[in-house]
């Protein structure tokens, strides 16, 4: 084949996996398709052929390192007529949160980097973080195990409670009560007043004296 000016691109990516788990996965072609959206079939081994995204890519397995790094040759049925398989290096690596991933796709026909570059992130990251299973969901907010009474059950019950202080209000014991603190207050009151001077009393006494 032609020696042909060639580009170079580096992406990465953290998912929500580990590297043992996407290491499994790339390397099957069903959990791949699953993965990306896109058919693909792998024979999982050095030599082993692979193809991604309905044959729109085609190549083969040229090194493996278990839960840590695949090679691949990878050619696109849009590559130049004449030129050879790019290469492409995935490299693996749990860190906190999920799995670093990533590659470095050399060797791409010249005018075509920026092209895989937004491929790998719009055609593999995405889809793959959600197949993984995305951001961790917030945590929900704890609430009492016991459920919430229905609308008409609470309702009945203030209704039960209303009529329940009602009628305590009219109960003998209360009437009572209220009797005896109504006179204590009226005492209260009485004890109070200012006492009426003797000699005015006096006097009283007199006039009623002189009249008779």
């Amino acid at each position: 084949m032609q020696n042909m000016p060639t580009e170079s691109v580096r992406v990465s990516a953290v998912l929500p996996t580990t590297a043992d788990r996407l290491y499994a996965a790339w390397l099957d072609g069903l959990e791949h398709s699953r993965m990306t959206g896109g058919k693909a079939t792998v024979d999982p081994r050095v030599g082993g052929r692979h193809t991604a995204w309905d044959d729109y890519i085609e190549g083969e397995i040229l090194a493996l390192e278990p839960g840590r790094r695949i090679v691949q040759s990878w050619r696109a049925t849009d590559f130049p007529e004449g030129h050879a398989h790019s290469r492409l290096e995935i490299f693996l690596e749990d860190v906190p949160g999920g799995c670093e991933v990533t590659l470095v796709h050399s060797e791409i026909p010249e005018g075509l980097g920026d092209q895989f570059e937004e491929g790998w992130s719009t055609h593999y990251f995405v889809p793959m973080k959600k197949h993984f299973g995305g951001p961790a969901p917030k945590q929900p907010v704890q609430e009492d195990a016991t459920p919430a009474a229905p609308r008409a059950t609470r309702k009945a019950s203030k209704k039960a409670a209303r009529k329940a202080a009602k009628k305590a209000k009219k109960a003998p014991a209360n009437r009572t009560a209220k009797k005896r603190t109504k006179r204590a207050a009226k005492a209260s009151k009485k004890a109070a007043r200012p006492a009426k001077k003797p000699r005015a009393k006096a006097k009283k006494k007199a006039r009623s004296r002189r009249k008779a």
